[in-house]
């Protein structure tokens, strides 16, 4: 049937150059656009047409959904166009889709039409299928075959009713029609006329089908349960709850007798607690009028007693009735394949690597990181303006007596850090000259350096005046959080209870590298776990490289 769609001015022109964008509009240009479905089966011929205006009008056919126009025919053409005509010889599944006819007048003007093709696959066994139907256009007792002038010299081989061969005296057999002869209820029905069409030689089938209604209001045709089908099984749990659809058409246009309901075990569902079934009905009209009736059963609990029942959907008319009878078992167990095992056992290996791998690096990340500055060497170009790597802070000595901590700021500390893994340190006393302004120097020296080292020491925490260059440092770290500090302990201090604040709250959030090598005046190996630490803590070396035992 076909149907407005709405009729547009030159301001709707942008709503069809998705498709029509050959076509130039002119500021008169007026579209109408209907739609129209041509149902047809596979390898049949299909010829639809735009409505006849003139002969002196131009036609132009395009695929919708290509935006490509569809020629004339040429050797060999399956689809092609002729004047209003397009034409399959024969269907093929791959031409559903969205057609256009434009039809082009003289004065500029243009009308389209939409037309939807769907094919329908072909089955063996399967008569006519119910989409390629047309409606009853007359319940005198005459049945035009549909669409056969679309196919000229086309010729009726045979008719059918309900799928069967139409046979007997009431009918009157025309070259285009068939007339019954005083039509009644049992007349009711679906009329297919087969013919054959011969273009070029080659001999396409062509089948159409016209729903059949006489004057009666409505016809009852058999009952039909279109679902559940019969002796199906569906699977639940227990506990939950369970929605039962049964759908049947029972004729054309509303029945005086249309019923659909539910049984269990041959009891009707109104005789049963209400409390865990009850049902609900509604109707609707189909295609050519066809009346439907669906009733969903509701069971609020699925119980033990359930699985062994048996759930049937009777459907009813004034002809006759129908049953479909299912019946419910527990779902399987879900069974674990060997998909499943391949994925769950390559997840558990991949967590057990990720998490050896977590532990592996929590171990080993210092040895890990240094290994990575060794071999890649991954040095800083960028000018940060700085000139020292690490300023020392250490408790100095103010009477002439040597120590171990000095020996260690002037002598060890130097080899390793600056002659084996080429670090820059700023050491006062030794960086900072006499006769300098010392609070001076030493905030600019800080300044100037990337890290911070303090060394702590029972000294360092007996002392009641700390050094002015040890306030600097905690404020640098703590309040501006310029620069990174280092803590090496280089005695055991304890629990710490009577360290500053300020150094208590660095070790809380950093701790501290202890000193456990022997005091002894020798040079320590750069490979040693406390000097690997420090190197760990150190900024990215300046040098591209340094002595291999720097490590």
């Amino acid at each position: 049937m076909i149907q407005t769609l709405h009729k547009a001015s030159y301001a709707s022109c942008k709503n069809i150059m998705g498709y029509v964008h050959l076509i130039f509009l002119s500021t008169f240009l007026s579209v109408s656009m209907t739609s129209e479905t041509f149902e047809a089966m596979e390898g049949e011929a299909l010829v639809i047409k735009c409505p006849q205006w003139s002969s002196s009008v131009k036609f132009t056919w395009y695929h919708m959904d290509t935006s490509k126009i569809i020629p004339a025919e040429e050797e060999g053409s399956r689809v092609f166009s002729s004047k209003r005509f397009l034409w399959f010889l024969p269907t093929s599944r791959e031409d559903s889709g969205n057609y256009t006819c434009v039809i082009h007048f003289s004065n500029n003007r243009t009308k389209s039409f939409d037309m939807s093709v769907h094919v329908h696959p072909y089955k063996r066994g399967i008569c006519f299928p119910s989409q390629i139907r047309y409606p009853n256009d007359t319940g005198r007792g005459k049945i035009v075959c549909p669409t056969i002038d679309n196919y000229k010299n086309a010729t009726i081989i045979q008719w059918y009713k309900d799928c069967k061969p139409l046979q007997g005296e009431r009918y009157f057999k025309a070259e285009k029609y068939i007339f019954i002869n005083n039509p009644r209820k049992e007349d009711d029905g679906y009329y297919t006329c087969r013919f054959i069409y011969t273009h070029k030689g080659n001999i396409f089938n062509v089948s159409a089908t016209r729903i059949f209604i006489s004057k009666e209001k409505h016809s009852p045709l058999p009952p039909q349960i279109l679902f559940p089908k019969d002796k199906d099984v569906i699977e639940v749990e227990l506990g939950a709850a369970l929605s039962l659809k049964c759908q049947a058409r029972l004729g054309i246009k509303k029945q005086p007798i249309a019923v659909v309901t539910w049984d269990v075990d041959n009891v009707p569902v109104r005789y049963l607690d209400f409390s865990r079934f009850n049902e609900k009905t509604n109707f609707f009209e189909g295609r050519a009028q066809e009346y439907y009736r669906e009733t969903t059963l509701h069971i609020n609990e699925i119980k033990k007693e359930d699985l062994q029942a048996n759930f049937t959907c009777v459907a009813v008319n004034e002809m006759h009735n129908t049953k479909a009878t299912v019946t419910l078992q527990l779902k399987a167990p879900r069974e674990v394949g060997l998909p499943n095992i391949l994925l769950i056992t390559g997840s558990l290996v991949l967590l057990v690597a990720i998490a050896v791998s977590v532990i592996l690096y929590q171990s080993f990340r210092v040895d890990i990181v240094l290994l990575y500055r060794e071999v890649f060497q991954p040095y800083s170009v960028k000018d940060d303006g700085k000139i020292y790597d690490a300023y020392v802070i250490y408790p100095r000595n103010h009477t002439n007596e040597a120590n171990f901590v000095e020996y260690f700021v002037y002598q060890i500390m130097p080899d390793i850090l600056e002659n084996e893994c080429g670090y820059k340190l700023c050491i006062h006393g030794r960086d900072i000259y006499p006769g300098e302004d010392t609070a001076s120097a030493i905030e600019k020296m800080m300044q100037k350096s990337r890290r911070l080292i303090i060394l702590l020491t029972q000294q360092l925490i007996n002392c009641k005046e700390s050094a002015y260059d040890q306030h600097i440092a905690l404020y640098n770290a703590l309040i501006q959080n310029d620069t990174k500090a280092i803590l090496l302990e280089m005695e055991t201090i304890g629990n710490y209870e009577k360290l500053q604040e300020s150094l208590k709250f660095i070790i809380k959030q950093q701790g501290t590298i202890k000193w456990k090598e022997e005091h002894t005046v020798h040079p320590q190996s750069s490979n040693s776990r406390f000097w690997k630490q420090v190197r760990y803590h150190m900024p990215l070396t300046l040098k591209s490289s340094y002595p291999a035992n720097a490590g």
